[in-house]
């Protein structure tokens, strides 16, 4: 690409030179690197010193849109967000002061109809939290959890290594459902010493490894009367990953609270399709949530005046919601027109949100390898992959931030690239 300059011309008034000479002072006391370069480059025109001299300076083109699809937590805070945190009263929230968190909360609690609810950073912290209340007293827990979900492959190992319980991986199918006769054989009772004793089952809605798959109310309630009545008397809950649990809502038209009904607990992700900056939210019962809470002590997770992020959370929660069924619109847009063309998708291209897998066509001329950099080079998207066995797999995602011309540019750079 020829790269241009552009000549603007600044008229300097007697003030902002001195402004400019004071900031060279101060930069060049306190940063001997700069003192050193402005005594190297510098002249005695370096600065203008009459009353109005013309500095010339050489501007290049605005630089491209760039379309980011590797996740939906690449997002930027709009001002209307900026602004509700700037106004947003702020508190001790370790103390459980902090009004605008104690408003999120109830508004989450209210929202999934359970009795209270925890704001923690991150999405990781609200899951770890909640294994670590619901396996509180019980140290020698299991919990059973699917192969591919989030909480297996990229928390870290917390549930082992923190939580300090074990783990039974069930596979999932293509549609993100646990066999229910895997589940029943993955489970133990606390009468044989051999096994640890079965605490939690955990799901994922929706699940990001399968291509942000919707999983319906009625497989949840399934697992939710396996636990709460089959195994009754052995106390095993029910936790979802709720991560992106509204993409799972729109896509269904289905209220989240109705997901997750039977669901002991939820953590709801704000960072993500939402569009705030940071933070997750933590719904269950009063005593699971007092358990939380105290995880998150241990975890490092209390936070001062964490109004501020609670105000743009609650904003998103507020005014980024229906939108999601745009991201979703954008995702299966990529889905037809990539099969269209030749290239290989789960589930046979079908896309229920706003996570899009494929792979590359037979024919491609192109290395696995090469197609996220060659991509961001010549049409300026992002793209990320290495996914499944062999790494043979890529992943869209849409979001706020992108729209439909930006789905158009990038679907149409990933079928130049690889036929051209």
């Amino acid at each position: 690409m020829t790269r241009t300059t552009t000549m603007v011309t600044l008229r300097l008034s007697r003030s902002r030179i001195s402004c400019l000479s004071q900031q060279q002072s101060l930069l060049t006391t306190q940063c001997p690197h700069i003192h050193h370069y402005y005594a190297k480059h510098a002249t005695s025109s370096s600065l203008p010193t009459s009353k109005h001299r013309h500095l010339t300076i050489q501007t290049s083109p605005p630089p491209r849109r760039i379309v980011d699809l590797r996740s939906d937590t690449v997002t930027q805070p709009t001002p209307s967000m900026l602004r509700a945190a700037t106004l947003a009263p702020t508190g001790d929230d370790v103390l459980g002061e902090d009004p605008t968190v104690i408003a999120l909360q109830e508004y989450v609690a209210d929202l999934f109809q359970k009795k209270s609810a925890l704001f923690v950073p991150t999405g990781t912290m609200g899951n770890l939290c909640a294994i670590l209340a619901h396996c509180h007293y019980n140290k020698s827990a299991e919990i059973i959890l699917g192969k591919n979900s989030h909480i297996n492959l990229y928390e870290g190992g917390g549930y082992s290594n923190l939580a300090g319980v074990s783990a039974k991986q069930v596979s999932e199918d293509e549609n993100a459902m646990l066999d229910l006769d895997e589940v029943q054989d993955a489970f133990h009772a606390d009468i044989d010493d051999h096994y640890a004793k079965t605490a939690l089952i955990c799901l994922e809605n929706t699940h990001n490894m399968l291509g942000g798959v919707a999983l319906p109310s009625s497989y949840i309630d399934g697992i939710g009367s396996l636990a709460h009545r089959t195994w009754e008397k052995h106390g095993v809950k029910v936790h979802v990953d709720g991560a992106r649990i509204f993409n799972s809502a729109i896509s269904q038209s289905v209220p989240a609270s109705k997901l997750c009904s039977e669901a002991d607990s939820v953590s709801i992700c704000l960072s993500k399709g939402l569009g705030a900056p940071m933070g997750s939210v933590l719904v269950g019962d009063a005593e699971f949530i007092r358990l939380a809470k105290r995880a998150r002590k241990r975890l490092g997770g209390g936070m001062r005046q964490s109004g501020v992020m609670a105000a743009m959370g609650m904003y998103a929660l507020q005014h980024n919601v229906d939108r999601l069924a745009e991201d979703h619109a954008n995702a299966q847009y990529l889905a037809r027109e990539l099969k269209n063309a030749g290239f290989w998708l789960p589930r046979d291209g079908k896309v229920d949100t706003n996570v899009v897998f494929f792979g590359l066509p037979e024919n491609c001329e192109l290395k696995k390898e090469e197609l996220p950099r060659a991509l961001y080079e010549e049409f300026g998207v992002k793209i990320t992959g290495g996914y499944s066995s062999g790494g043979k797999l890529f992943r869209l995602v849409t979001h706020m931030d992108v729209d439909e011309k930006d789905v158009e540019r990038a679907t149409a750079g990933i079928v130049s690239l690889c036929y051209s």
